[in-house]
């Protein structure tokens, strides 16, 4: 399950494993732990957890590689500054998000997106082959739908924004795609253009820009169409939380 589909359900049922994971995961990244703190030893997260040596190694594993937490020789297991932990890790913004949305999140995650996807527009109208620009405007022309709810049109938001991360051939950027997933749970929880049939009609008709742009072969109407889409949605929801 992905971190929209989360934020539209809530969390599944959880493996011991998970449950450590997610415990621990998001007492770090609340600040509940804090940064430079020392973790309880084994046995105590053991007995907390009602889990086994084997599945508590694990977890600790899960969370490191995380750079949540670091273990020490003689000194135990600490947990790292923020600036190491890995910001684009879906469970991490996961836990960010049920932490709370301020206006200060919702800026920086922008800000990324910025920084990302409108390169990865301009690639996409590089390389994107005949059949991927049918694809995407065949998900463009499902905006298109008064009867959209909050959760529908996010699916559609993030099946476009995929394709596009995919059709820019650049793994890298295809990587960060759990920063559009978090930007697109921001909006379903917060400022969904479902909202208003207005609101859907400029969102399909923001999209359908961007793929007009990429069927065109027009790397820099692709990038200004994406920084369009992306400014508009900020405006959007820092107009929500205000």
């Amino acid at each position: 399950m992905g971190l929209l589909e989360r934020r539209i359900f809530g969390p599944t049922q959880r493996s011991s494993h998970a449950m450590v994971v997610e415990e621990l995961g998001r007492s770090i990244v609340t600040g509940r732990l804090a940064e430079g703190s020392i973790l309880p030893g084994d046995q105590e997260l053991m007995e907390r957890f009602d889990v086994s040596r084997t599945v508590l190694r694990e977890a600790m594993k899960t969370l490191s590689a995380k750079r949540l937490i670091e273990a020490k020789a003689r000194v135990g297991t600490r947990v790292c500054s923020k600036d190491t932990w890995n910001m684009l890790d879906a469970d991490v913004i996961d836990w960010r998000l049920r932490d709370g949305i301020d206006s200060e999140f919702v800026t920086q995650l922008a800000d990324m997106r910025q920084a990302i996807e409108p390169a990865m527009a301009a690639l996409a109208a590089r390389h994107a082959s005949s059949e991927e620009m049918v694809a995407l405007y065949a998900i463009a022309a499902r905006f298109d739908d008064a009867n959209h709810t909050r959760e529908s049109i996010a699916r559609v938001d993030l099946e476009f924004h995929l394709a596009i991360a995919r059709m820019s051939r650049n793994p890298f950027m295809r990587s960060a795609s759990s920063l559009i997933e978090a930007a697109l749970a921001v909006s379903f929880q917060i400022s969904s253009p479902a909202l208003s049939r207005e609101g859907i009609a400029r969102c399909a008709a923001d999209h359908l820009k961007i793929a007009h742009a990429i069927a065109s072969r027009d790397e820099g109407k692709a990038r200004a169409a994406m920084i369009h889409v992306i400014d508009e949605g900020v405006v959007r929801t820092l107009a929500a939380l205000s």
